[in-house]
C-alpha cells in the first residue's frame, strides 16, 4: 500500500519532455526493464532489459550492466539529459547502483 502512494506521489511532479524525457525503471524478482519516455508524444525513445538476454550476476550487478547500456542508447538517440522515475522503489541499493551507473556513462539526472 505504501508503495503505491509512493509511485503516485513521484510520478505527479515528473513529467518527460523532448529536451528531457523520463527514465522510467522497474524492477521484478528476476528481471530490471529501463526506459526512456518522451511523455509529450507517449513514445517509447530506447529501452534496455535483462528479459530475453543471458545475463548472470545478482540484481545489483544488472542493474549496473542496464544503466550502462541504457545510457549508451540515450546516447546514440542524442539524449544527454533525462528526468529520473523510480515509480514506487526507494533509492537505494539496485535503483543507486542503476542511476550511478547511467551517471557514470554521462547521462544527465
Amino acid at each position: 500500500m505504501k508503495s503505491e502512494y509512493r509511485a503516485k506521489r513521484t510520478r505527479a511532479k515528473i513529467h518527460g519532455t523532448a529536451e528531457r524525457p523520463r527514465l522510467a525503471v522497474h524492477f521484478s524478482n528476476q528481471h530490471i526493464i529501463a526506459q526512456v519516455i518522451d511523455d509529450d508524444k507517449k513514445v517509447t525513445i530506447c529501452y534496455a532489459t535483462t528479459v530475453g538476454s543471458k545475463m548472470t550476476g545478482t540484481m545489483t550487478e544488472k542493474a549496473t550492466k542496464i544503466g550502462a547500456e541504457i545510457a549508451k542508447k540515450a546516447k546514440t538517440a542524442k539524449i544527454s539529459k533525462v528526468v529520473f522515475d523510480r515509480g514506487s522503489k526507494l533509492y537505494a541499493g539496485r535503483m543507486s547502483a542503476l542511476a550511478d551507473a547511467a551517471r557514470k556513462e554521462g547521462l544527465e539526472f
